[in-house]
This record gives structure tokens, C-alpha cells and sequence, in this order.
């Protein structure tokens, strides 16, 4: 399955443009005709929309003309968007999303989402609006993705009081993590994080555990961590399994 990309409008419009522009191709009517009768095939098309797709979905774009595989990941994230009202938990795993599409917003806009988990898909970021937009969860899983950084926004997940990054490419522990007031459990094995800045963890007194390991931390860092003293337990793996 290809991965699924910012909104459920898009491969619907790219399909609607790959056909014949030219409106004098010396065939007379032929070609309106030609047209007309690719109208009527794709109107056709249009009826034959999965009876699982809230009809306010198909009002944003429909999913009747998109590919077969396509359609098939629209409508896994659309079905998990409409559970996500009733028990207020976001799950959109697995669904190869490249980026958190605008349409999961606007489904999502008077739902108060308590958790949200976006883990195993292919992001490489996450978008400053997220955290405007699901302000209230408590618990965020971004694992098994692309990511190599957060955006500052982050920090107004005042809530927010899990936060799951393992298995991404951050080279860095992101500052910002430290800047989420409510935030007591950080997971972030896995990853390719050399060190953290102690000083700035040292401030945040709300966390309890920050897990650090299977990353490839500096003998500089390791060095560091023998002589302070945090609120919060930090767990990092044996050099033999860290370095690379």
C-alpha cells in the first residue's frame, strides 16, 4: 500500500486532470462525445461508493474514483476517525500516512480526543497545528515512524502526560519535551540520540522515568549522567549494546 498522504481530495483531483485537455484534436465532436460518455462512466463510478464512508466524507471529496488501494487506506482512517468520536482515543496506526491528513482535523473538530496514536506509519514531521488541534490528550505515540524532530508547539499539550518517540531517527533528545508541564513518562529507545541536555531535564521536575535506551550515547554524556542528580529515573542501555 502506497503511503497516504495529506488529504482525501488529492488523488480524486490528480485523477480528474490525467485525461485529454485539448479541445480541437480534428476530430470534430468525436471528442465531446468521448467526454461525455467518460462523464457518464465516472458518475457511474461516483454512485458505487463503499457503504462504509460517512456520507459527509464523500462531501468532502468522495472516495468513488480513487485508486483501489488508495480508497482502501482513506476509508481505514475515516473508519478509525468515526470510532475515535465515541471513545475519544485516536488510532491511526499503520496507515502509512506520510503526514497527518487535513480531513483527520476536520472530522476530528468537535471531538475532545483523549489519546492519539499515530505509531507505525512513515512521518517525517508533525505539524505545528496538531497540538492546536488535539490540545486536551494525555497520551501521544509517535513510534515507529521517520520523525528527527518536533515542532515547538509541542509544548502546549499541557496534558499531555505520555509521549512515545522510540523508534525514529532523532539524533538529538527534542528540547521541547522538556517544556510539556504535565509530561511525567518519555520514551525514546531507539534512536540515534548522542545526548541530551542535562541542564534542561534537570528543570522539568514533573518527570518520572525518561528511557534512553538501545541509543548510541556519547562516553562524554555517559561521563555527565554519573554526576548528576535528577527528579526523574533515566534508564540508558550498557555501552556494548550502544555504540555503534
Amino acid at each position: 500500500m502506497r503511503p497516504f498522504g495529506n488529504d482525501i481530495t488529492n488523488i480524486q483531483q490528480n485523477a480528474g486532470s490525467a485525461g485529454n485537455n485539448d479541445p480541437n484534436d480534428g476530430n470534430g465532436n468525436r471528442n465531446n462525445d468521448n467526454r461525455n460518455s467518460n462523464t457518464d462512466d465516472e458518475e457511474g463510478s461516483v454512485q458505487e461508493v463503499d457503504p462504509r464512508v460517512p456520507p459527509h466524507i464523500a462531501r468532502i471529496g468522495g472516495i468513488g474514483t480513487f485508486p483501489p488501494i488508495a480508497g482502501q487506506g482513506v476509508i481505514r482512517v475515516v473508519q478509525r476517525c468515526e470510532e475515535a468520536k465515541e471513545n475519544h482515543k485516536l488510532d491511526l496506526s499503520k496507515c502509512e500516512l506520510m503526514q497527518i491528513p487535513d480531513a483527520v482535523y476536520h472530522l476530528m473538530r468537535n471531538t475532545e480526543l483523549q489519546t492519539c496514536n499515530l505509531s507505525g506509519n512513515v512521518l517525517k514531521s508533525v505539524s505545528p497545528k496538531f497540538s492546536q488541534k488535539f490540545s486536551l490528550i494525555t497520551d501521544l505515540n509517535l513510534s515507529h515512524n521517520k520523525l528527527t524532530r518536533l515542532p515547538e508547539e509541542l509544548k502546549n499539550l499541557t496534558k499531555l502526560t505520555i509521549l512515545n518517540i522510540s523508534h525514529n531517527s532523532f539524533i538529538v533528545l527534542p528540547q521541547v519535551v522538556f517544556k510539556l508541564q504535565s509530561l511525567t513518562h518519555l520514551n525514546a529507545q531507539h534512536n540515534a540520540i548522542l545526548e541530551i541536555d542535562t541542564e534542561e531535564a534537570i528543570s522539568s521536575t514533573g518527570l518520572i522515568l525518561v528511557d534512553l535506551r538501545f541509543n548510541p550515547l556519547s562516553r562524554n554524556f555517559r561521563r555527565k549522567v554519573q554526576d548528576f542528580q535528577t527528579s526523574f529515573r533515566l534508564e540508558i542501555s550498557d555501552n556494548v549494546e550502544d555504540d555503534w
